[in-house]
């Protein structure tokens, strides 16, 4: 599958920061359980490759990848590690290259309309737009439709419950990433039943 099929299949992205690596796997059950198996595991925990590794083995139903990915080693060490798609803030064209040299699926995060019109000349036409809530949201969103006609996107950073039916319900996005559907408190708490509950109520949102 490449990214936009992948990002396709659901209309949200668990963004996953995870401490403990005993968390892993019955985060991610929940999570599948709720309806959300495309999960995307970020590069900020000392845990997270082994977390991500652990998820690819244990959780067949899940589609794992590696987010806030910023080198082209962090990337092949994602893929090692079984990621099936990775994910990036935004990019440079050394990793731009590496990921397609790894023909791993990848989702590159933008910011302005300059940065999206390097990486679709790269050929990248699905594109992460982040932080969203700060960069405009979803007035920047419908400003880019005209402009960067065929490209679209998945934003993420600052959407919750509340707004996420939103973002979705504009053309030019695919689905959105959150952290909402696996509040801290919970995953320290073990509440894998919480986690499963607001995900199926995000797996319900539903596009136009």
């Amino acid at each position: 599958m490449d990214m936009l099929a992948i990002a396709g299949s659901v209309p949200v992205i668990p963004v996953l920061t995870i401490e403990r690596l005993a968390d892993a796997v019955p985060l991610a059950r929940a999570l599948v359980r709720g309806g959300l198996p495309v999960l995307e595991i970020t590069l900020r925990t000392e845990s997270a490759l082994d977390a991500l590794k652990a998820i690819a083995t244990e959780v067949p139903d899940a589609v794992v990848g590696a987010g806030t990915v910023l080198t082209s080693d962090q990337l092949d060490r994602a893929k090692a590690s079984g990621a099936q798609f990775a994910v990036s803030p935004g990019c440079t064209a050394g990793l731009a290259a590496a990921a397609v040299a790894a023909k791993l699926p990848f989702l590159p995060g933008v910011q302005t309309i300059s940065e999206a019109m390097t990486l679709v000349d790269q050929g990248f036409r699905f594109l992460k737009f982040f932080p969203a809530g700060a960069a405009g949201g979803l007035d920047w969103l419908r400003s880019a439709a005209a402009p960067l006609a065929g490209v679209r996107f998945c934003p993420t950073g600052g959407i919750g419950a509340d707004n996420a039916a939103a973002f979705l319900a504009l053309s030019n996005v695919v689905c959105v990433g959150g952290s909402w559907v696996a509040p801290r408190i919970s995953v320290a708490a073990g509440d894998w039943a919480e986690v499963e509950r607001l995900a199926a109520a995000a797996a319900r949102v539903k596009r136009p």
